[in-house]
């Protein structure tokens, strides 16, 4: 039974890798900016990870709670949709902060507990990106920016904590159902938005993927192998032969 960490634990994705974590019989604690009332979680906490402190105290909890951290999820992120010239500071520092930052408060806080542990299988990161780190859509400056720089920094963790028997990956959704129009997926090669619970069996997968490190997964329906035109072409959307 592992200790796992989710940060982020109040979006549909986060709770999803709850969910996930706790059927494979793990203790999985929740941590989010507000009140989560999930089962999946042994205990949910309220907590700004952003900051040294809340990543100190996320951290620990899982140790008081499992008594051992063996996987953390890096699921927490803010998505301002604006131009960059209709951009404000405060939504630039809020995108970056919710997903940069956090995600290296809480690395630099669990990481030594990671490495320490040694455990059998190692212990894991798995930050949740997006295709939008290297496939620009329109309004998205400061979400795209925050998690390019997240995938940087999963394979410069990968790279400094391999020795130590600890894995950093990422996965990168596409559109996840409930975002957008209902047909806005219909040109992907799968023909469908994604859900929550495929992307937290991607993470799920790479939280135990013993020989797998520094990468990221795309979990898009094909959407980052498609030419662009057959988003353009209405005589190929569906010809994926």
């Amino acid at each position: 039974m592992r200790g796992v960490l989710v940060i982020g634990s109040s979006s549909p994705i986060g709770r999803a890798i709850g969910r996930a974590f706790a059927a494979d019989g793990d203790t999985v604690v929740g941590v989010a900016l507000e009140e989560v009332d999930e089962p999946a979680f042994t205990r949910s906490l309220v907590l700004d990870c952003a900051s040294a402190e809340g990543a100190e105290a996320a951290v620990e909890a899982v140790a008081d709670v499992a008594g051992r951290l063996d996987v953390v999820v890096l699921a927490a992120a803010v998505m301002p949709v604006a131009p960059i010239t209709e951009t404000t500071d405060a939504q630039w520092r809020a995108a970056l902060d919710a997903v940069l930052g956090t995600a290296f408060a809480v690395s630099r806080a669990a990481l030594p507990r990671l490495a320490a542990g040694r455990q059998a299988d190692g212990g894991a990161i798995v930050a949740v990106s997006s295709v939008n780190a290297f496939l620009a859509a329109p309004g998205l400056p400061a979400y795209a920016a925050a998690k390019a720089g997240l995938e940087g920094l999963v394979r410069q963790l990968a790279l400094e904590y391999g020795p130590h028997g600890v894995r950093v990956n990422a996965v990168a959704p596409g559109m996840i159902g409930g975002e957008g129009v209902p047909d806005a997926a219909a040109g992907y090669p799968l023909g469908r938005a994604g859900t929550a619970e495929e992307v937290a069996q991607a993470v799920r997968f790479l939280a135990g993927a013993g020989f797998v490190t520094g990468t990221v997964l795309p979990v898009d329906g094909g959407l980052s192998i498609a030419s662009p035109a057959a988003f353009l072409r209405e005589d190929l959307r569906g010809r994926w032969i």
